[in-house]
């Protein structure tokens, strides 16, 4: 089977040789032809006019004079446009000869037929054409390009401009996109902090809210505490009595020792303090109620109650509304439940009491039916600084007191009059003192703004200027980090518990050289933030309350003139020596419950300068372990609280002196929550004691263990 296949291979390399020498014979034969070709044109003279490609090179001719010889016109079927041309030509001809100027200067110039220049015309109007036409559509194809291109460039024009208005259109939808959701970010932010104020209002509120139950709370307590202690003396004052049964000529003496016990001088005065000619009477029944008992008694009609029932009648036609009560010159409408203020006509009117209504707005001539009021309660309501008419107090000329506790004001009222002696404008929502707010007000003598939200950033420093017979200030429960400054120079009594004082400056109380009492309790202060000399010189100054602050010593300095001491419920670990030595004529009074006092805490020399003066002592609630010394040298001590400690015994020289034979003084001893044992006190540890039954040893903290009994 293999030899066909390698006869069918030489077969085909046969034929393939076969094909390629035809092929180059016919290359040789044409090759042949063009130089034969070539040859006879340069034998005929026209070689010299071939270029290199094979096309006609322009022929070189020059015109020489000669007979007119006709040239016939070529024939151009296919463009009319090139007869001119021949006319122009013929009409050389008419008088010229062309004669073929050689391209080498060397060779023989030999003059063409008319055949010759005939045929050499119109091979140069073919050419000539023929380029008219290849410059024409290539102009052509040049325009087609340009209008293609321009075609193209529209197109992509109209791309671009589609595509930038497809992209504006997103740009336009992506901000508006973006615009909401920024306004819905705004409008959820603001929602957000609406909420976050209105939680911090009602977190302020119940802030508050608890902060009033934790001070009523503390407030009952202490009532409770001081009741409590009341009764305790009531009943030592009733065996005391019942020792004066038994011992007459004693009894003139221990009624004198009742004035001595002061107690605590910072216990809250009454809010409206009782003046005889300012206290209403008392108030009877309504005039209808009069009048219809009056209709049930027959026959027992008395000609003085009839003048009485007209004169209440008289006053009725005043205009008082439903619920209100008068009597004499008084005028009570107490919650009433009134929402105006109610229109009067009664000019003998001295006290008006609208408190615990729902008045909220004063107008302007309120008062013109009843201008001789002093006393004037609007406590309670709901008027706030814009609902009262500027004016409205302008014409009382014979106002003395007014209340406006429990209201809304956001400032003080304007044109008070300048009789006016007692202010309270507690429990509202006042934020700034201004330096004309107590303008004119120069008979002010108590001034009470507790529970604002005053601070001494809002108080002007010249506020106060004009107070310049104000007694009495209560700024409790305010928002104040420092003590105000410009306090009036009149000043006894200062009251700024439950703010948040952290120090004392020494220039705060340089103009107020009459201050007799001040109370910071419920503060932040602590020994180190109170100044030396902040009122280290003040010689009027009795009483200081600096209970409930973050006190860990007894502060130095104190004033010379002390008499009254209170740190209760503070973190005082010690008393340091000779603190209260510099004093003249001498402490009489110290409370330091509640505390953290233990056996290092009190030293020898503690109490040195109140040997004489002493009269109360409380150290109950502490930590001590043993009576501190220096009480027994306490020659003027009647009241001792040492309850609620860790004192496991009494020596004999712990309370008492052995050595002195005066008086006994030593009227109340409390002992009791302590670890002492009752059996193994000595008889002679309480013989300063005036009487046994004002010793309190019960209960204690110890548990006796049973005795063995002997068989």
């Amino acid at each position: 089977m293999r030899w066909w296949l390698v006869v069918a291979t030489l077969w085909l390399l046969v034929a393939i040789n076969i094909a390629d020498s035809q092929a180059k014979g016919k290359l040789r034969n044409q090759d042949g032809e063009k130089r034969r070709e070539g040859a006879k044109r340069k034998k005929e003279g026209r070689g010299h006019l071939q270029n290199k490609t094979g096309r006609s090179k322009p022929l070189k001719i020059r015109l020489v004079p000669g007979p007119n010889v006709p040239i016939e016109a070529p024939v151009d079927q296919g463009n009319s446009a090139s007869s001119k041309p021949h006319n122009n030509l013929q009409e050389k001809h008419s008088t010229y000869n062309i004669i073929p100027v050689p391209n080498d200067p060397g060779d023989s110039v030999t003059p063409l037929t008319h055949e010759e220049i005939q045929r050499i015309l119109r091979r140069e109007e073919e050419e000539h054409r023929k380029e008219e036409e290849r410059l024409r559509k290539k102009d052509e194809a040049r325009k087609k390009r340009r209008k293609e291109r321009k075609e193209q460039e529209e197109r992509q024009r109209k791309i671009v401009e589609e595509k930038r208005r497809q992209e504006e259109q997103a740009l336009r939808l992506q901000i508006e996109k973006e615009e909401e959701e920024w306004q819905r970010q705004m409008e959820e932010r603001k929602r957000q902090e609406e909420e976050r104020k209105l939680q911090e209002a009602e977190d302020k509120k119940r802030k508050e809210a608890a902060e009033r139950e934790a001070r009523e709370r503390e407030r009952k307590l202490e009532e409770e505490r001081r009741r409590h202690e009341e009764l305790l003396r009531e009943k030592i004052w009733t065996l005391e009595n019942e020792d004066e049964k038994m011992w007459p000529e004693e009894a003139e003496e221990e009624e004198e020792e009742r004035v001595w016990l002061r107690g605590d001088v910072f216990q809250m005065p009454p809010k409206e303090p009782e003046e005889p000619d300012l206290i209403p009477a008392p108030i009877p029944k309504p005039p209808v109620e009069i009048e219809h008992e009056l209709e049930l008694e027959e026959g027992n009609e008395d000609p003085e109650e009839d003048e009485e029932r007209e004169e209440v009648q008289t006053v009725n036609r005043g205009g008082l509304p439903p619920g209100c009560d008068i009597s004499d010159v008084t005028v009570t409408c107490e919650n009433a439940k009134l929402l105006h203020f109610p229109p009067m006509s009664i000019p003998e009117l001295t006290s008006l009491s609208l408190e615990g209504n729902n008045i909220s707005s004063i107008p302007a001539g309120a008062f013109n039916g009843i201008p001789n009021l002093e006393w004037i309660n609007l406590k309670k309501n709901k008027l706030t600084s814009a609902s009262i008419d500027p004016m409205v107090f302008k014409g009382l000329k014979k106002l003395r007191r007014l209340y406006l506790d429990g209201n809304l004001l956001e400032y003080l009222p304007s044109n008070l009059p300048p009789t006016l002696q007692e202010l309270k404008i507690s429990e509202n929502k006042l934020r700034r003192i201004d330096e004309n707010s107590f303008k004119d007000l120069s008979s002010l003598v108590i001034l009470e703004l507790e529970g604002n939200l005053l601070s001494e950033g809002h108080v002007d420093p010249l506020a106060f200027a004009p107070l310049v017979q104000l007694s009495y200030l209560r700024l409790g429960r305010n928002h104040f980090r420092t003590i105000p400054q410009g306090l009036p120079a009149s000043l006894l009594e200062l009251y700024l518990e439950n703010n948040m004082i952290e120090e004392i400056s020494e220039t705060v109380f340089n103009q107020t050289r009459n201050l007799n009492m001040i109370s910071l309790r419920h503060n932040r202060l602590d020994e180190t933030r109170i100044a030396p000399l902040a009122w280290f010189s003040h010689r009027n100054l009795e009483s200081i309350d600096l209970s409930h602050n973050d006190l860990y010593l007894v502060p130095s300095y104190l004033p010379t003139s002390l008499v009254h001491l209170v740190l209760v419920g503070n973190k005082i670990e010690r008393i340091p020596g000779y603190v209260f030595a510099h004093m003249d004529p001498g402490l009489e009074y110290l409370y330091l419950s509640y505390n953290k006092l233990d056996g290092d805490g009190i030293e020898p020399e503690s109490f040195f300068g109140t040997y004489q003066s002493m009269v109360e002592l409380c150290l109950d609630h502490n930590q001590l372990v043993n009576v501190p010394s220096g009480i027994n040298e306490m020659t003027n001590l009647h009241f001792l609280r040492l309850n609620n400690n860790k004192i496991r015994s009494v020596p004999d020289e712990g309370i008492c002196d052995p050595n002195y034979h005066g008086d006994s003084t030593l009227v109340t001893l409390r002992l009791e929550n302590n670890y002492i044992d009752p059996l193994k006190i000595s008889p002679t540890a309480f013989s300063c004691v005036r009487s046994s039954s004002s010793v309190t040893l019960k209960p204690q903290n110890i548990v006796r263990t049973p005795q063995k009994t002997r068989h």
